[in-house]
Order: C-alpha cells, then sequence, then structure tokens
C-alpha cells in the first residue's frame, strides 16, 4: 500500500474547503484557459488528479459534454460531495497506486499534486501510460524558490522570509522538492513529449490578493507543522499573516509552472 505524506492531511475540514476554494477562485481562471489551449472539446475522455472541491472537474465535464466523460482521482474525495454528474466517474486512490486504463485519455490534468509526492515520477509514468498517443498532458506545480517579500516592515519581512525556510525544511524533510515547478519542462521532455509549452507565472502581489490569502490560509492549516521545522516561532506565524493581510505589503508567494505537452503518436 502506498503511504501518502500529503501535508493538508489530518487538517480543519471546513478551513480546508475554504482554501480549497480560494485556490479555484485565484488559479482556475489560468487552468482553464491552459486547457482550452491544449484542445479540451466536446467528446474528450479525460483524466482530472486530484479535483480538491471540484470546479476544474465539473467546468470540464460541460466542455466534454454528455459524449464525453471524466475521471477524477483523489486521496480523499470528501470535498467532492453534490458533484454527482453522468459523465464523471470518481476515484477515491493514490495516483501512485490506481489502477488506470492505459493509453485512454485525451488529456490529463493536474495541478498542485506532484509536489506532494517524494516519488513523483512513479505518479508520471502512470499519467503518460494512461494518455493516447497525441494525447495532451498539462501540469501546474509550484515553485517556492521564487517566494520573497519585497515592501514590509522589517519584522515582518524577517518573518516572511524564515516561514519561507519552514516551507522548504518541511519539503525536504519529506523528501519532496519544494521547487518542482522548475524541473517539469526537462523532465517531459526527457519523457519524450512533444509540442512543450511553458509558462513560468510568479505575480508579484500585494497583501490582500488572491494570492496572499490562499497563503495565509495554508500557514494556518500547516501552523504546526511549519512550527516544528524549528524554523519559525509563534510570533513568525502572526507576522506573517498579518504581512499576507495588509494591502501596503508586496510579495512573490510562489511561482506557478504550468507545461503542456502531447504524448507521442503511434
Amino acid at each position: 500500500m502506498v503511504q501518502s505524506d500529503y501535508v493538508f492531511q489530518r487538517v480543519e475540514d471546513q478551513r480546508e474547503l475554504e482554501r480549497l476554494r480560494m485556490i479555484e477562485k485565484v488559479f482556475d481562471p489560468a487552468s482553464r484557459r491552459r486547457l482550452l489551449l491544449a484542445g479540451l472539446q466536446t467528446g474528450w475522455r479525460c483524466l482530472e488528479v486530484g479535483p480538491g472541491a471540484g470546479s476544474i472537474m465539473t467546468w470540464m465535464s460541460d466542455v466534454v459534454g454528455p459524449t464525453g466523460q471524466i475521471l477524477a482521482v483523489d486521496l480523499d474525495p470528501k470535498f467532492l460531495g453534490g458533484a454527482e454528474r453522468p459523465n464523471v466517474t470518481l476515484l477515491q486512490a493514490d495516483i501512485r497506486a490506481a489502477q488506470l486504463p492505459q493509453q485512454s485519455f485525451d488529456m490529463v490534468h493536474v495541478r498542485y499534486v506532484l509536489i506532494h509526492l517524494s516519488d513523483y515520477e512513479v505518479a508520471l509514468t502512470k499519467l503518460l501510460d494512461s494518455l493516447k498517443p497525441g494525447g495532451r498532458l498539462v501540469l501546474e506545480e509550484p515553485d517556492f524558490s521564487a517566494s520573497r517579500g519585497i515592501t514590509g516592515n522589517g519584522q515582518e519581512l524577517v518573518s516572511f522570509r524564515k516561514l519561507n525556510q519552514a516551507i522548504e525544511h518541511m519539503y525536504t524533510t519529506l523528501k519532496m522538492d519544494y521547487a518542482l515547478g522548475l524541473k517539469l519542462p526537462a523532465l517531459l521532455q526527457r519523457r519524450g513529449l512533444q509540442h512543450l509549452t511553458v509558462e513560468n507565472d510568479a505575480p508579484l502581489c500585494a497583501g490582500g490578493s488572491g494570492m496572499a490569502t490562499v497563503m495565509k490560509m495554508s500557514a494556518e492549516q500547516l501552523r504546526e507543522k511549519y512550527l516544528a521545522t524549528g524554523v519559525v516561532d509563534q510570533s513568525d506565524l502572526e507576522r506573517y499573516c498579518r504581512f499576507a493581510d495588509d494591502p501596503d505589503t508586496w510579495a512573490i508567494y510562489y511561482a506557478t509552472v504550468a507545461v503542456t505537452g502531447w504524448q507521442t503518436e503511434v
């Protein structure tokens, strides 16, 4: 049985649902644009990995229509209640161990999932094996090494930097790569995907923005894990959250690296 070290396991459910919905609000527009540019269309069979609260999954089901199909795989689909649709199938599984049909999907979409896997290449192999010849893979993963505070008071900027060091320490301890997004283009190139397109989106955001709010909510949910690194203390967390709320502060919280590639045609 695959052991999951997903960092947002065993957190408070209602606050986690709110965090997932905020992620959807901030990042869905770019994800939808990328999926459409990759060719998503009526009748396609698609795999959505880690659907979270389900917004991209349900949007994709609308796009592919009744002649298409969506398979959504999630470690814990508890936030997908009420998302039942005739062209959507939910599979509760770790993507590394999921039984997926071979060469079956026109499109595979993954957002903020591989970063939580120490052996992400195992998952990537499964995803690539499930794509039809000519099928499209759209990966979106973060690069936390891009993070830096720009404008704010001195103590808050120090705490901002320390919290990002805690994020790196947490992922490193779990043998995960906190800058995984940067590795995606070369990784997919080595795997033989064609027609690669790459975006590196590192927005400079004011406090109170959607991105800042997402990171504040993550800090609140992961408070004990950040403290356990020994890099930050409670006062650092409090200053970080104040910084993320303050509209006079500016920072790059992280970058999202998005890579689209086509499976080799037979």
